[in-house]
């Protein structure tokens, strides 16, 4: 089959790879004809060779159509329409039995050191289990019953539903893991998929104001266009902790950073000592300590994959910040998420600005990168 591979830094591939098979009772295999490039897969175009072998197959943003299913699988069966969480859950240990899918107990068997318990992800390497990921003509599904969702109407296009694998419920798993509350003051950092996802569901959740702050203008257009909130540029503000502390009088209730270690490298992180273990930047919580309320919040949703050097702790302990952080568990949101698409209650496609063949991977994920040709978001379609 045809899939997109990490090769090396910024060298994402199609090439051909074996077929996945059945390799347990309880696995599926997924005819792919839709899958996402998430901001995530930014961080393994930067930084794979932190937990990924090149020829690895990424993404973990798919659905598609079954073609074959083990037989211990009692829900799904051949001809199902699906799409597949991010996460990987057993269904049966602690975590998937909490609504904490995303620490599964049994979907990472061989994490890569015995502090790095994680659970299991698709297309994220050897840290998250080794599961290939769903950028590809066709998927392995692990655990098939219990990390897939079956679409209700087959009348909805992929495009509608796609988003329920990482985006939308990531989104708003991070709005709920921080508490935004009616008539509070929310800074979401990053104006990409998902800050612009948690732009949406904060202000639903009553947020009386809602910031977004990136440096990417189009982005920042889109967030002041389609969700009306305010919106500040980065690169133009000298001190945007002081001005974000400033305009909010004392600081933000919550501080969501949708950015990563791939934000914007200050000077001094890119004079790391020899000896440093930290990889990219830290400079969105830097921002996020300095934005936030005395007893607020900041919530980390962008990837951290590696130790922080200045990590500032000072800032957070000082001020009685509280600090939640993870990878969001989706999949029990799933089915909650979809009713409010088929209600109406929110439109999860408006974030879509390029849909290009699998065969264009390449250059998709240049575009998606550099945030050419006003993009936002990319599906693949094999």
């Amino acid at each position: 089959m045809k899939a997109v591979t990490f090769q090396g830094q910024k060298q994402m591939e199609v090439r051909q790879v074996k077929d996945p098979s059945i390799e347990a009772t309880t696995d599926a295999i997924i005819k792919v004809t839709a899958s996402g490039i998430c901001g995530s897969d930014l961080h393994l175009y930067h930084q794979g060779d932190l937990m990924m072998d090149p020829g690895f197959v990424i993404g973990h943003e798919p659905m598609g159509i079954v073609e074959e299913v083990g037989k211990d699988v009692k829900k799904l069966k051949k001809g199902d329409r699906v799409v597949i969480p991010f996460n990987i859950g057993c269904g049966d240990c602690y975590y998937c039995n909490h609504d904490m899918e995303s620490q599964c107990d049994n979907s990472n068997q061989d994490p890569i050191n015995w502090k790095m318990d994680n659970g299991g992800l698709f297309g994220f390497g050897s840290m998250h289990g080794n599961h290939w990921g769903g950028q590809a003509e066709y998927l392995r599904v692990p655990y098939a019953d219990f990390s897939s969702f079956v679409v209700p109407d087959n009348d909805k296009k992929d495009e509608e539903v796609l988003f329920l694998s990482d985006v939308v419920p990531t989104a708003y798993w991070s709005v709920e893991h921080a508490g935004v509350k009616s008539g509070d003051t929310v800074v979401i950092l990053g104006c990409g998929p998902i800050g612009l996802m948690a732009q949406k569901f904060s202000k639903m959740k009553g947020a009386k104001r809602v910031i977004g702050i990136d440096n990417v203008t189009h982005r920042l257009q889109h967030a002041k266009q389609y969700n009306q909130v305010e919106v500040y540029n980065f690169d133009e503000e000298k001190e945007i902790g002081k001005l974000l502390r400033e305009t909010t009088q004392g600081g933000a209730d919550v501080v969501i950073d949708c950015v990563g270690m791939d934000g914007q490298v200050k000077e001094s992180e890119r004079n790391l000592s020899s000896n440093s273990a930290q990889r990219g930047t830290i400079s969105p919580i830097d921002t996020a300590a300095e934005a936030v309320r005395k007893f607020g919040t900041i919530q980390l949703t962008g990837i951290y994959a590696s130790p922080a050097d200045d990590f500032p702790l000072n800032l957070i302990f000082n001020r009685n910040v509280q600090v939640k952080t993870g990878q969001a568990p989706v999949i029990h949101l799933m089915p909650k998420l979809y009713d409010m698409i088929q209600d109406g209650t929110f439109d999860p496609t408006d974030i879509i600005t390029h849909t290009m063949p699998l065969d264009e991977a390449a250059e998709a994920y240049e575009i998606f990168d550099q945030k050419k040709d006003n993009n936002i978001k990319v599906v693949l379609k094999p």
